[in-house]
């Protein structure tokens, strides 16, 4: 299911169940949720980071 499938699928229910204003907290949570996916997440909690670099750094 896609986000998207998923976002008209919820809305139409909140419609439905006489929640319109859910529809706005949905669309909002499609948007983050399609943010997180698109995130690049390469880092890994297993390894520490590489120092600092810059001014003021060592």
């Amino acid at each position: 299911m896609t986000i998207d499938v998923w976002l008209q699928a919820v809305v139409a229910d909140a419609h439905r169940r006489g929640l319109p204003d859910l529809a706005a907290l949905l669309e909002s949570l499609a948007r983050s949720t399609a943010a997180l996916r698109r995130a690049d997440f390469a880092d890994r909690a297993d390894v520490p980071p590489p120092p600092a670099s810059g001014p003021g750094k060592e």
